[in-house]
C-alpha cells in the first residue's frame, strides 16, 4: 500500500512540475504585456502598442494584410490619446502603415508585436488588438 501512495505522490509531483514548466515557457515566449489597437483610415492603418513590461521601450510591429507579410516598424509615433486613456506614461507609442494597393473587395490586417525571448535567440509574435476588417473599392479607396 505504501508503494502505491508513494508512486501516486510521484506521479502528482511530475505532473505538477511538469504544468509549471509548460507555463513558464508559454509566458516566456507568448507574453501578456503587449496592449494596443488599430484601425484603418483613408491614410493606412494606423494604431498603438506598449508593452507593459517596460513601458518606456517601444516595440516593433509587423503588418500581415490578408495573411501576408507586408511591413515593419517600430510603435514610436505621436499618440496622446494613449497617454489620456492611462495606458502609459508617454505618448510616442503610435505606428502607422500605408495601405498596400489591394484589389477591390474585403481585406483582413492584422498587426502584431514582436517579442524576443531566449535571449533574442527566440521572436515571437503577439496579435495588438483585434484584426482589423475593411473593404478597398473599385477606385482604390478604403473603407
Amino acid at each position: 500500500m505504501r508503494l502505491v501512495h508513494a508512486l501516486i505522490g510521484k506521479a502528482l509531483a511530475e505532473t505538477i512540475f511538469v504544468a509549471v514548466l509548460g507555463i513558464a515557457f508559454y509566458l516566456a515566449a507568448f507574453p501578456p504585456y503587449f496592449h494596443g489597437w488599430g484601425e484603418v483610415s483613408a491614410r493606412g492603418i494606423a494604431g498603438w502598442v506598449v508593452d507593459q513590461s517596460a513601458p518606456g521601450s517601444r516595440v516593433e510591429v509587423q503588418l500581415f494584410v490578408d495573411g501576408k507579410f507586408v511591413a515593419s516598424a517600430a510603435a514610436n509615433q505621436s499618440r496622446p490619446d494613449v497617454v489620456n486613456s492611462g495606458w502609459s506614461k508617454d505618448e510616442w507609442h503610435g505606428y502607422s502603415f500605408a495601405t498596400p494597393s489591394l484589389q477591390a473587395g474585403a481585406h483582413e490586417a492584422r498587426v502584431y508585436a514582436l517579442h524576443a525571448s531566449g535571449g533574442g535567440k527566440r521572436q515571437t509574435l503577439q496579435l495588438v488588438g483585434d484584426p482589423i476588417k475593411f473593404l478597398v473599392d473599385g477606385n482604390g479607396k478604403v473603407h
